[in-house]
């Protein structure tokens, strides 16, 4: 489905400043490893802190959270013994706010990502290590058994259900993104395209769906303009100026965005999202752990105890991401088909 990794569709979505604020200590550039990003968190029995050292991505939040004997009896016996849940985010070399990224610290990894990954091990009544990789060591870092369970964006597909097993936990969304005084809305409907001017970044997902749109639209003698920009400061100068009407990119990066411009001269808004696997399936993020591990059950039991009790609820709500929220944490649900993977 995508022609960028998800981590550049992400990237994309930000202003080069708003990334450079959020990022003050960048993490390692090279290696697919950083000791320094490799965290243990021991917070205080029962509390688990969202959004923290977030650098204003994120309301901080005290969630408490207890373990859930019946679902921590599900764990793989040799995950119980060792009395922590290992969790990989594929977050190197610079990370993607709001998802995962260096605090204002310089050295924690905080973000929605890793701060599930903390609600689930302390529903499990597991300690939690954060190992944070390159995307492509990611999934070497599951496949030979360093890490648990990723929680780093990763799409639910039928090609990576041949190695490995998910729990979803959120919706894989685009969006649009216009100033905050525009009164136009996408409604799902690509009709209202016609006569706008959007940017989308080239070689990415959304630009396969905004010119499947725009031939649509043509063949009906309807227009609607597609625009590029070298860098994404280029695109909001556009937007903010009415050179463009919206922006079209992955829904966390506009969320993340839409928090850096509330108190600016030139605030945003989400005018609508899509899915990213198009208009016949709901693109699902899950929790990726390797196949066979008997970790996608407890795991999912673990997020529909958080949906249950409204601790889930709270975690997308403090990082902007209640448009992506799941009713039900399924495993293994239906993923992108394998010609679209």
């Amino acid at each position: 489905m995508r022609t960028l990794t998800l981590r550049s569709r992400l990237l994309r979505g930000l202003t080069a400043s708003t990334a450079v604020a959020a990022l003050a200590a960048p993490l390692a550039a090279c290696g697919g490893e950083s000791d320094a990003a490799t965290t243990s968190d021991s917070a205080a029995a029962g509390t688990v802190t969202v959004g923290a050292l977030s650098n204003g991505a994120a309301q901080q939040t005290d969630l408490k959270v207890s373990e859930v004997k019946s679902i921590s009896a599900e764990l793989p016996k040799s995950v119980a013994k060792s009395g922590k849940l290992v969790i990989g985010v594929g977050a190197l070399p610079a990370g993607f706010p709001p998802l995962a990224y260096v605090g204002q610290d310089q050295k924690t990894l905080t973000g929605a990502e890793p701060d599930l990954g903390r609600l689930v091990a302390a529903v499990l009544g597991l300690k939690v290590e954060v190992r944070n990789s390159t995307w492509e060591n990611l999934f070497v870092g599951i496949d030979s058994g360093k890490v648990d369970v990723a929680f780093t964006n990763v799409t639910d597909t039928e090609e990576r259900k041949k190695k490995y097993e998910f729990a979803s936990y959120r919706q894989d969304n685009l969006a649009f993104e216009v100033p905050k005084k525009s009164t136009w809305n996408f409604a799902g409907d690509y009709e209202n395209l016609a006569g706008k001017t959007v940017s989308v970044g080239a070689g990415t997902n959304q630009e396969k769906l905004l010119l499947e749109w725009k031939a649509k639209l043509a063949k009906e003698g309807k227009k609607l303009t597609v625009k590029y920009f070298q860098d994404n400061n280029s695109v909001y100068l556009a937007l903010s100026s009415g050179k463009i009407d919206a922006y079209f990119g992955p829904n966390p990066g506009i969320s993340y965005h839409i928090t850096q411009t509330a108190k600016t001269p030139n605030p945003t808004r989400n005018a609508g999202k899509f899915s990213g696997a198009g208009a016949t399936l709901q693109g699902l993020i899950a929790a990726t752990a390797k196949k066979d591990s008997g970790l996608a059950k407890p795991v999912a039991d673990a997020i529909n105890h958080l949906i249950k009790d409204g601790q889930y609820a709270k975690w997308l709500a403090a990082w902007n991401l209640s448009n992506e929220a799941v009713s039900t944490s399924q495993i293994n649900p239906p993923g992108l088909p394998l010609d679209n993977s």
